[in-house]
């Protein structure tokens, strides 16, 4: 089971309390699923119950119990538990690993990204012209698209030739104009795939702290990554250790996991076997930072934070590595089907990573 997958069982759930008379309330269009924070446990965990305490008049104890009962019917769930103010949290079954690596691979690069067309949101974007605000400006467009919203980009002045064609920053006017006259003004939090509904307005700022140099001696990928990488009210490093090749490279680290899932699959592929997804033991790190992806990708878009893209897509390397030695067998040992499952684990991580880095304009080699 996915997050995605989860999100609509939690929603059914709810849809069922309320057509059984328990729950008076209005189901949600989402129910926010995540990995469990303190206090939690299991996969995966929601608040929904919190958040339809009040609406339901309501404690979210209560709220959680009504849907925990009903969820528990669900055949892959292991265990469904309320801890703390009314959290619900699902142990999922030992498929729910191979079910989340199939959808990673099946949707190879686009995991994460909306499926269901345009939002219903069309994004003005404003910036001033500096480099990291253009950097950032381009980045948080990418994955604005990603998540289905049209999005328009202005410069407030004019920006250097060199930051489009060395940094690959484009900041040219794409996507409907916000004050376009077709484009009928609904509630800003509307989100549709009709493409006849409302179309929502939001109107965006970037201005971070500047670059205190020039970073285009970087190159494009290690300047971009020094741009983005730091939150918007922190002062990136220029020049910093973007281009060394060591584990105190946070770039390097990143690409280096790639580069090694890449390598993987050559390997596997001269010894006759190919992934398959399936259980893999000891990788839960892994895979609840894989299953977080969509919901780092949306709320990157929504808060326009491309530095939260950037630490995930960290965390999902240095949760990779460790795995990546027993993917291949040793010795006279014969490919089983541990072997192909942890290589289709492998795969899905330099997916996710290769994706996280095209949002941010940033290139993932192969080779290394």
């Amino acid at each position: 089971m996915t997050p995605v997958e989860l999100s609509r069982t939690v929603l059914h759930a709810v849809r069922r309390a309320v057509d059984e008379g328990e729950l008076s309330v209005t189901v949600p269009e989402r129910a926010v699923v995540a990995p469990p924070g303190p206090g939690g446990c299991g996969d995966y965990a929601t608040n929904v119950a919190l958040q339809l305490a009040r609406p339901a008049g309501q404690s979210p104890q209560r709220v959680a119990e009504i849907l925990r009962v009903r969820l528990l019917d669900e055949e892959r769930f292991t265990d469904v538990v309320v801890t703390g103010p009314g959290f619900l949290n699902f142990s999922l079954r030992g498929t729910a690993s191979a079910d989340l690596v199939e959808e990673i691979l099946r949707r190879g690069s686009r995991y994460g990204h909306a499926t269901t067309g345009f939002s219903g949101t069309a994004v003005g974007i404003s910036c001033p012209a500096e480099v990291r605000a253009v950097v950032v400006a381009d980045a948080v467009s990418r994955v604005l698209r990603s998540q289905g919203d049209h999005v328009r980009v202005e410069c407030e002045g004019r920006p250097a030739p060199e930051w489009r064609s060395v940094l690959g920053a484009d900041v040219t006017t794409r996507g409907p104009r916000t004050a376009d006259p077709h484009l009928r003004t609904a509630d800003p939090h509307l989100r549709t795939a009709d493409p006849h509904a409302r179309t929502a307005r939001t109107y965006v700022r970037i201005a971070p702290v500047p670059a205190p140099a020039d970073p285009l001696p970087l190159g494009r990928d290690a300047a971009r990554w020094a741009l983005l990488h730091p939150a918007a009210h922190d002062r990136p490093r220029i020049p910093g250790d973007h281009l060394v090749q060591r584990e105190g490279n946070p770039l390097f680290r990143v690409r280096y996991a790639h580069a090694r899932t890449r390598a993987l699959l050559r390997n596997a592929a001269d010894l006759g076997f190919h992934p398959e997804p399936g259980p893999v033991s000891e990788a839960e790190e892994l895979l609840a930072a894989l299953g977080d992806h969509p919901r780092v990708l949306a709320a990157t878009a929504t808060h326009h934070t491309p530095d939260r893209l950037a630490r995930h897509l960290l965390a999902v390397a240095d949760a990779a590595m460790p795995l990546l030695p027993a993917v291949l067998p040793l010795g006279e040992e014969k490919p089983s089907a541990a072997h192909r499952a942890r290589l289709a684990l492998a795969d899905a991580a330099g997916t996710v990573l290769a994706g996280g880095l095209s949002l941010l304009g940033i290139d993932a080699p192969d080779h290394l």
